[in-house]
């Protein structure tokens, strides 16, 4: 057994306080593997608490908008049968995860916003608390700073993943994100596309990443990660596709299982706010694998 979970990478150093939550969200999502659970109970278990946080860019903590709005996005694979949920642009709910694992049930695979919140409305899904005012003054302040908008885009991405494999032999993957700040209304990064952000298959392995979607979808960085393990240890899968997509310009990073339980965390930024729980206890760190 086995649990993966990231709180996105960047330039800039993670505090102790999501450091704490990235633990607590392990210890959670652990418990549901250790008592029989599935990698997708303890995949969506841990990105909820994240979402919850309110200091991850997920859920209550997403970024805003040009227009002043949360639009959130997640996703959600799981590997025996290759099923899937997304959401994209999805509003006014705090837990876009739930409602991407209510997706996987249904015969679609990806839901916008007007979708997304009919479902989340009519099982109802905990709605997000209002953006404060502190929020709103910092969306201005970038607004008025165009310059600032490529810069904060290479800096931190604080998207939030999680990679499991269970009791069963199953593996999942998924992810939960608000975007990049200030964006356009409408943009769509890698975290609910199947196959950049995430992708899962039990033959292979899991992959949940963050970092410039816009890049990532390019690659279809997941998928091709996976791919690479038919030939190659996780580590060595994702160091060749985290070079390919830093010659095209993108950062990223990546958290990697293969079906033998082997993985590897690894990015391309100096931190990656992330950590692993295994039968041995919980690791945290700042960052893991530069590449």
């Amino acid at each position: 057994m086995l649990l993966i979970v990231h709180g996105g990478a960047g330039i800039r150093k993670p505090n102790k306080e999501a450091l704490k939550k990235l633990s607590g969200s392990l210890l959670s999502g652990y418990k549901i593997l250790s008592n029989g659970g599935t990698a997708l109970d303890s995949i969506v278990e841990s990105i909820t608490l994240l979402e919850d946080s309110g200091i991850f860019n997920a859920g209550s903590g997403g970024n805003l908008q040009f227009d002043g709005v949360r639009r959130l996005d997640a996703s959600l694979m799981e590997g025996r049968s290759l099923k899937a949920g997304s959401v994209i642009g999805l509003e006014g709910i705090r837990n876009p995860i739930k409602v991407a694992r209510f997706v996987m049930d249904l015969p679609h695979v990806m839901l916008t916003n007007k979708g997304a919140k009919g479902i989340a409305d009519t099982m109802k899904f905990a709605p997000l608390p209002e953006p404060n005012k502190k929020s709103l003054e910092d969306m201005e302040k970038t607004k008025k700073r165009e310059e600032a908008l490529t810069e904060i885009y290479k800096q931190y991405f604080s998207t939030v993943g999680a990679v499991a494999l269970d009791t069963h032999g199953d593996i999942a993957a998924g992810a939960s994100t608000g975007g990049i700040p200030a964006m356009l209304p409408g943009r769509v990064g890698d975290t609910p596309v199947i196959g950049s952000g995430i992708y899962a298959e039990n033959s292979l392995g899991a992959v949940s990443c963050t970092g410039a979607g816009e890049y990532i979808i390019r690659l279809s960085l997941a998928k091709e990660i996976c791919m690479n393990l038919k030939t190659m240890n996780p580590h060595k899968a994702s160091a060749l596709s985290l070079k390919r997509l830093s010659k095209i310009g993108g950062e990223a990073g990546v958290i990697l299982i293969n079906n033998k339980g082997q993985f590897t965390i690894t990015h391309t930024t100096k931190y990656m706010a992330s950590g692993y729980a295994n039968k041995r206890g919980i690791v945290i760190k700042e960052g893991f694998e530069k590449i």
